[in-house]
């Protein structure tokens, strides 16, 4: 009997487009056992033959087909898979038009309630702010730090900088800025823009009270420490955070997807531009945090809250600098902290 010819993890890895970090789970999952493991090393090798199965697993994860129906897919022949895949993704577009429906009579509920209480005080704060290059050639970053209106802006694929030109906009709008205020804002700078692949994220916050307006999209981020413990505010508008949100990637699964950084909402033609715009209440103490992947992309959340538990503002947007290059400072990055001081 012929031998099957062996690929080390890395090199089917390679092959597959995978990682060998990836295949570690589908093994773990029995969705893709080696074909061979060294008794003595623990080493796992793959076959040659594996591969079509290895590359289909990527492609029904990166459209978010839970696993266990990939499983039973993988025992299917080519015509009978390709039909699995439309039921899948049928009822996946059935799904997101009842949560449609379900989205828009939830929300003309809210908004017939009476609405949260807030002082009209404006609170006294104390802002810090960085702004690095990196390794990039170029700086697409952006921030904007005003009187009770802060942003970031993470440009993308090469200059003007769409991130400058946003926020140089947003300097010149009459506070408070409303909600249809804010998605008109984004279309009018999405709609001066060629086709031509340039873009940005960008998440701000607008102090109104003991209240903060959150404007987000794309995969800026927006955060608030309170107590010692940091909290995400807004959700990543990419491809993956969106199957994570449904269930259908693992975590993990999410850090080593290869499209992990694809967005699927930004300031860009060809994109949704519609921002989210949220409210949340602050108190004295709070520390709102602003920041471009060129920061959170380097570190966990729990690294990240360590690096912002410096009690002062500008000591902590110091330890959050040194910490990225320590790291290698690989992109542009942007840091804007918001403290809450009565």
């Amino acid at each position: 009997m012929e031998r099957m010819e062996l690929m080390s993890i890395g090199d089917f890895a390679r092959a597959a487009g995978l990682t060998p970090k990836a295949l570690r789970i589908y093994d773990d999952l029995d969705l893709l056992p080696p074909a061979e493991v060294d008794d003595r090393t623990g080493y796992r090798f793959y076959a040659t033959e594996q591969l079509g199965h290895a590359r289909l697993i990527a492609a029904l994860r990166r459209v978010g087909m839970p696993l266990e129906r990939i499983r039973v897919a993988l025992d299917l022949p080519p015509a009978a898979i390709a039909a699995e895949v439309t039921s899948f993704w049928r009822q996946t577009e059935a799904d997101v038009r009842s949560r449609r429906t379900q989205v828009s009579a939830l929300v003309a509920d809210l908004r017939a309630k009476e609405s949260i209480m807030t002082t009209n005080r404006a609170p006294r704060t104390r802002v810090a702010h960085a702004l690095g290059r990196g390794e990039r050639d170029e700086q697409l970053d952006a921030v904007h730090v005003g009187d009770g209106l802060w942003a970031v802006a993470d440009g993308f694929h090469g200059t003007p900088s769409v991130a400058e030109e946003f926020v140089r906009r947003l300097a010149s709008e009459p506070l408070p800025i409303g909600a249809e205020r804010w998605d008109s804002l984004a279309a009018e700078c999405a709609a001066d823009l060629a086709d031509d692949g340039r873009g940005s994220t960008f998440t701000a916050i607008a102090l109104n009270g003991d209240v903060a307006t959150i404007a987000h999209l794309g995969d800026s981020r927006a955060w608030l420490m309170r107590d010692g413990v940091l909290r995400q505010l807004t959700t990543d508008h990419t491809e993956v955070s969106a199957l994570v949100e449904d269930g259908r990637l693992s975590e993990e699964e999410a850090r080593l997807h290869p499209r992990r950084a694809v967005l699927n909402r930004a300031l860009a033609a060809g994109l949704l531009t519609d921002p989210d715009v949220v409210g949340v209440t602050v108190q004295r103490g709070d520390r709102l945090v602003l920041t471009t992947d060129g920061v959170h992309a380097l570190f966990p959340a729990e690294r990240l809250g360590q690096l912002l538990a410096e009690e002062d503002a500008d000591a902590a947007a110091a330890a959050v600098t040194a910490a990225v290059r320590d790291a290698g400072e690989p992109d542009n990055h942007a840091l804007v902290l918001i403290d809450v001081e009565g």
